[in-house]
């Protein structure tokens, strides 16, 4: 798992360079970058942390940078630093999905405490991507014909609606229902649904129950 970084981008090397320094003292890790351009080059698909980025800045702004950051789909937290009269950049950015803005002159204390908020939301996100995969993984293991028992039981049917439409006996279901638990590594029938929603493994309620 790649290191949470902070990435600074910031075309001023002065405040570049005081970031750098307040965010190493204070026990982060950070790398800096003079543009949005050099900052997304360089950027690793699967980093992990949180960027300050500048509003305004030549050729591509903070507003900019985040729009391409979701374009490649990389879920980081951005806070956008702005001077008092680009708040309402900042306001645009924050609508379109920044974290937090920070309106110049801010104070030590309010940079880090919006760096540790943004670092816990990655850290959440990093640990239900996690989950995530393990939920895939272990799906990937199911048969064939397991897999058919779990998406009709994410469907709602009960034991002898499966058995009807499987053609096969309640009794079989139950062992391959069984199965999928086991190997699923849920408890009761509520958490596997849970599972399979938060892991996007079936369209969960379509179509109508039978009883």
């Amino acid at each position: 798992m790649q290191e949470a970084t902070i990435f600074v981008v910031d075309d001023d090397s002065a405040v570049r360079d005081s970031l750098t320094l307040l965010l190493e003292t204070s026990g982060h890790r950070t790398v800096s970058y003079a543009s949005g351009a050099a900052f997304l080059k360089a950027l690793p698909q699967d980093a992990r942390g949180c960027v300050l980025v500048d509003v305004l800045m030549p050729e591509m702004g903070g507003f900019e940078v985040q729009q391409e950051l979701q374009r490649r789909n990389v879920d980081l937290p951005v806070i956008v630093i702005t001077g008092h009269g680009d708040v309402p950049l900042a306001v645009r950015a924050m609508k379109a999905g920044a974290f937090d803005f920070l309106e110049k002159p801010y104070s030590e204390e309010a940079l880090l405490a919006a760096v540790a908020r943004a670092l816990r939301l990655d850290l959440a996100k990093s640990d239900e991507r996690i989950a995530t995969a393990a939920i895939r993984e272990r799906a990937a293991q199911l048969t064939a014909r397991e897999r058919e028992v779990l998406d009709l039981l994410l469907a709602g049917h009960p034991n002898k609606v499966v058995a009807y439409r499987l053609s096969i006996s309640p009794r079989t279901v139950e062992i391959h229902r069984a199965r999928v638990m086991d190997k699923m590594a849920a408890r009761n029938l509520s958490e596997l649904v849970r599972m399979a929603i938060a892991a996007g493994l079936a369209s969960v309620g379509q179509g109508e129950p039978q009883s």
